[in-house]
């Protein structure tokens, strides 16, 4: 059918819920979005019987403004006791991207946003050492340094949230950042910071985990993107990414392929969230990809 020349322009949404999961509740949110004259485009849900709670993704159209949508919504959210959220469909998450010395996940970021491909809008980098403000500078990004010791951490995470919120930072990504961050700055990002680490943990910590991996042969290498927590890289799991390997690989070899995975695994985790297609069951995670 085509459209009347005076209709009005339809609005793009993503509609997130997450409730105790009983009868009725995709009739009622399919209900409510009637009401808002919407048209879905894709819909996913998910019930856990671990937990007994149902999880729902909507994209959808409407004529009706923000505003009035949400209203719409909001009596039967409040009916079915969700935890939800309405998002305009398009609007780019303002993350900021954190990095020490290795370049690789951080120049995948920025490629990929600069492509078109991740939908982050990247006002910042922040590091604690000065290595990456070349590639910074080469994606016009501004380059935060922002050094940590022992004695100045606190200091350091008061510039960070400082700078957060002068920037308005909705995602953090620690994509290769070596540094901890103190349990208070995990809670202050509860749900929007995104770590990667290689998927050998708990084997072969510390320091050149790929060395040590092939020193004892491993067979598969992989990355693991997860939300931040205090429990150090063990936070909800957002996406995982695997390769095999065998003996003719050299330790500088399995680094190199290593990198590579985790710089497909964080960005992939990265796009999720953007778009809403991660929601948070407890220790683990619903993904709607």
């Amino acid at each position: 059918m085509i459209s009347s020349p005076d209709a009005p322009a339809a609005n793009a949404f993503t509609l997130t819920l997450s409730c105790p999961d009983r009868p009725g509740i995709v009739h009622a949110v399919s209900a409510s979005l009637v009401a808002a004259e919407g048209n879905i485009t894709e819909s996913a849900q998910f019930g856990s019987p671990e937990t007994g709670s149902f999880f729902m993704r909507v994209d959808f159209t409407s004529p009706r403004s923000y505003e009035q949508v949400h209203t719409e919504l909001a009596a039967t959210a409040s009916a079915f006791a969700m935890s939800w959220e309405l998002h305009r469909a398009g609007r780019r998450t303002r993350t900021l991207i954190m990095a020490s010395k290795s370049g690789r996940c951080l120049n995948d970021l920025l490629f990929r946003q600069r492509a078109g491909t991740l939908p982050i809008d990247i006002p910042a980098i922040v590091s604690n050492h000065r290595e990456l403000e070349p590639l910074a500078d080469f994606y016009g990004v501004p380059f935060h340094h922002i050094p940590v010791a022992p004695d100045t951490k606190d200091q350091a995470e008061d510039r960070l949230r400082a700078l957060m919120a002068e920037l308005d930072i909705e995602l953090v990504v620690l994509a290769r950042y070596m540094q901890i961050l103190s349990n208070d700055l995990c809670r202050d990002l509860s749900g929007r910071a995104i770590n990667i680490h290689h998927s050998f943990l708990p084997s072969f910590k510390g320091a050149r985990p790929y060395h040590q991996a092939h020193a004892r042969g491993v067979k598969l290498i992989g990355a693991t993107a997860h939300y931040v927590t205090s429990d150090l890289d063990e936070g909800p799991i957002i996406e995982q990414e695997v390769i095999r390997v065998d003996h003719a690989r050299s330790a500088a070899q399995l680094a190199a392929l290593g990198s590579d995975v985790e710089g497909r695994a964080l960005s992939k985790a990265v796009q999720w969230h953007a778009e809403h297609r991660v929601l948070l069951d407890g220790r683990r995670t619903i993904v709607f990809s």
